[in-house]
């Protein structure tokens, strides 16, 4: 025969509250997704990285400035500046007098290059394709960040739930060791309320918490499109300081110089191209059968005016204009983000050893406390003040060890260095 348990028994309560962590699809729908993300010892950062960049959509864009450059040292290396242009005329008198009047006139225009224009659309598509390299630098380093930010989510986010569910494991341990003081006469029924209030709190926590990884491993697979993650993505600090060899900084004084060539080339073309025309005519008089046939040589040159060209260098100018206060605003942004974590690396460096202590002693409080309520000289209440007070040096300790890691992270990107 079975023991009979009566709905309400504390015994009955301690072993649904098991099975409803330990048992139930929903905890186990939680561990698999836990173990959802792979650790793989194979997979780089740097290879994370690399496959990350593949798949961002902005790499779409870089490769349609790819072919824009193209496009440029094609016009640039073109025989000539514009396109050629045919034209027909036929002139004859049948809707008037119709004495047999013909002319026919055909004609083929060429431009010819502005003195200087080769030379400045040259500068722009070599300027262009230069840039590109640090346009592509900046996008890929800025993948890496959104990378490493989201790999030590995960870590963060994990190591708190594994803090939840050690404390969960605690608060059943004790709330089973009040049951059966309970039980013994030896301690008060609204101690085992306490334990199981603490108990049902511990496991919102550790819910919480899960459900964060939950959270923090979909962002990654979006990001990525993996389920792996690297086995070791720890760095160590850079040496390398802020500098104009920052990848963003490169690439912002690139468009500075493209813009320039803009504005030179703008100068040169301020009128349009000159013409050549080559044109033959054939020609017969009013009555008279005979043909005749000439061949035309004619230049074409075009005035500047104020009106046509003024518009189109201002917007030169103010693209010039614009790209230099854009690099100014880089500038002041990256050496802030710099200070900033620099001084983050720093100031978690000096918690870490600020809680290492504090969490030593919150063990050794801990273990006196246990040992007290052990031997009945103290009561549940400080017990559990001073578990959770252990608990929250503990987490504090552990989440200072791994932002001292993100931190680390977060210098070499600020520096521009890639993983």
């Amino acid at each position: 025969m079975f023991p009979k348990f009566e709905l309400m028994h504390p015994w009955f309560l301690l072993w649904a509250l098991y099975c409803l962590l330990f048992n139930t699809p929903a905890f186990a729908e939680s561990d698999e997704h836990d173990h959802d993300l792979q650790i793989s010892a194979q997979l780089s950062l740097h290879d994370l990285v690399e496959k990350t960049i593949v798949r961002y959509p902005d790499s779409a864009l870089l490769a349609a400035k790819k072919i824009e450059i193209e496009a440029k040292y094609k016009r640039a290396s073109g025989l000539l500046p514009a396109t050629p242009a045919i034209g027909l005329l036929n002139r004859n008198d049948a809707a008037t007098s119709n004495r047999g009047e013909r002319e026919w006139e055909s004609e083929l225009e060429l431009p010819i290059w502005l003195p200087g224009q080769r030379a400045a659309r040259e500068a722009l598509a070599r300027d262009a394709a230069l840039g590109f390299v640090d346009t592509k630098a900046t996008l890929n380093l800025q993948v890496a960040g959104m990378v490493r930010n989201a790999l030590w989510d995960i870590a963060m986010v994990t190591h708190q739930a594994t803090l939840a569910k050690s404390r969960h494991v605690t608060s059943l341990e004790l709330l089973s060791d009040v049951e059966k003081r309970v039980k013994a006469g030896d301690l008060a029924k609204t101690d085992r309320m306490l334990a199981q209030n603490d108990a049902y709190q511990a496991e919102t926590f550790l819910l919480r918490a899960q459900a964060e990884i939950k959270h923090a491993q979909y962002r990654y697979k979006l990001l990525t499109g993996l389920n792996t993650l690297p086995e070791y993505f720890s760095e160590q600090q850079s040496k390398t300081i802020l500098d104009d060899n920052h990848p963003a900084l490169r690439d912002a004084s690139k468009k500075i110089l493209v813009a320039d060539d803009e504005r030179s080339l703008i100068k040169v073309e301020r009128r349009s191209n000159p013409t050549v025309s080559i044109s033959a005519r054939t020609q017969r008089g009013a009555f008279d059968n005979q043909i005749n046939e000439t061949i035309g040589l004619r230049l074409r040159i075009p005035f500047e005016t104020e009106a046509q060209s003024a518009p189109l260098m201002a917007i030169a100018e103010m693209n010039y204009a614009k790209n230099q206060a854009d690099a100014q605003h880089l500038r002041y942004a990256l050496e802030a983000a710099f200070h900033e974590a620099e001084h983050n690396l720093n100031v978690t460096k000096s918690e870490l050893e600020i809680t290492t202590k504090q969490h030593a002693n919150a063990q050794e409080s801990l273990r006196l406390a246990k040992k007290a309520f052990a031997l009945g000289e103290t009561d549940l209440v400080n017990l559990l003040r001073v578990q959770a007070s252990a608990y929250e040096a503990e987490r504090a300790m552990k989440q200072r060890q791994i932002q001292l890691q993100w931190d680390t992270a977060h210098y070499n990107q600020a520096a521009g260095e890639m993983p």
